[in-house]
């Protein structure tokens, strides 16, 4: 989707794939064999490149700072992909700037497989303080609820410490009124740009679905817009940054972070004046930034999501594309049970329209809908 919205403005991406057949390889202009954990394979990738960006985080920070030092541009930036490649980093720059957090603690787990018993006494005495059950959370690895785990006690804690290794975080389970995501875009100069702050629905920390404006109070949505645009000014972030917040109890608290374009953006392509992708290129290469304005008043993007059956919903395009309305986006991911593969964007005038409409494309495409979620007008499959 990023190849895509450049390829519109004339621009030419590469591409650093580990395979050939990687979804993003059929619309990038060109394509680098590697990964981001070879420094020949970076270095490839700069010398085509004048500025190197990143659509995930598994990146290995000291092989990107030093192709920063060597000359390359690098967006987000160092600093601020350590953000989102390390929880504990992200925790505590955060906590000190003064932006609300959820209540946590760092623990030193020790090597995998050797569990330090004095992370177990730092669970233990945390659980004094705030109760069960708890989550703890690997520093660095996690990503769509992996590397995330609910405690119900001791035990169940330190079977978790003892497979993690190195840090960890300790957190308090936060009783969720709902949750929010917010996408900024920042240039090298600092000017930035925020879409308006969305609800999300996580299931078994996956995002299943994105409403624009949702069924928060409006003043909610304005002061998670202003926490996520402070949060992207403390990182130093350039190109799109997605901040994912917590509304519990009448209170907003940043739960986590990523330093690129992020799922819960995805519904600025049809939604938005500009989309996500197009003002993540125009930042990072320090271009003015488009409007974020929503073009509708409502907008409903459900993920798309392969089957029991495996069966690859691009077999079963025609059948999402007679839902009217719906835009489809398939990545050309190779299918399988339980894997994310697309969404499907709704726009219009009415919320519940949108969202039963987006909902149905995304069932016709083959996905089925978790419990939790009860989409109107949607027979669950």
């Amino acid at each position: 989707m990023g190849c895509e919205a450049a390829s519109a403005l004339g621009l030419r991406v590469a591409v650093l794939a580990e395979r050939p057949d990687d979804a993003a390889c059929a619309a990038a202009a060109e394509v680098v064999i590697g990964t981001p954990f070879v420094a020949d394979d970076l270095e490839a990738l700069a010398a085509v490149c004048p500025v190197v960006t990143f659509d995930h985080e598994q990146v290995d920070l000291d092989l990107v700072s030093a192709l920063a030092h060597a000359g390359t541009a690098v967006h987000p930036g160092v600093a601020a992909l350590e953000l989102a490649v390390d929880k504990v980093r992200m925790r505590t720059v955060l906590d000190e700037a003064g932006v609300p957090v959820p209540a946590y603690a760092v623990v030193e787990s020790g090597e995998a497989g050797h569990l330090d018993p004095r992370a177990i006494d730092a669970v233990e005495a945390f659980a004094a303080g705030h109760g069960w059950p708890l989550v703890l959370k690997a520093a660095r690895g996690g990503y769509d609820g992996k590397g995330v785990w609910p405690v119900e006690g001791l035990a169940e804690a330190e079977g978790v410490l003892a497979q993690v290794g190195g840090q960890a975080l300790i957190e308090e389970l936060v009783p969720l009124d709902a949750e929010l995501a917010v996408m900024v875009a920042r240039r090298p100069s600092g000017a930035a740009a925020s879409w308006p702050a969305v609800e999300t629905a996580q299931v078994g920390g996956v995002c299943r679905e994105v409403l624009v404006p949702g069924r928060i109070p409006p003043h909610v949505v304005e002061a998670a817009s202003a926490l996520g645009q402070k949060v992207a000014e403390i990182a130093g972030a350039v190109g799109v940054m997605a901040v994912e917040l917590f509304w519990s109890d009448g209170s907003l608290l940043v739960n986590e972070v990523a330093t690129r374009p992020h799922n819960s953006g995805h519904w600025t392509i049809e939604g938005a004046v500009t989309s996500q992708f197009e003002n993540h290129v125009r930042a990072v290469l320090d271009l003015p930034l488009g409007s974020t304005t929503p073009q509708h008043p409502h907008v409903a993007s459900v993920n798309v999501f392969g089957g029991p059956a495996g069966q690859d919903p691009a077999l079963l395009l025609p059948r999402g594309l007679a839902v009217e309305g719906a835009h489809v986006h398939l990545y050309g991911k190779s299918a399988r049970p339980g894997r994310k593969l697309g969404h499907v964007t709704v726009c219009g005038d009415d919320a519940e329209r949108a969202r039963a409409a987006a909902w149905a494309a995304a069932v016709a495409l083959g996905t089925p809908v978790p419990e939790g979620i009860e989409p109107p007008g949607t027979v669950r499959s």
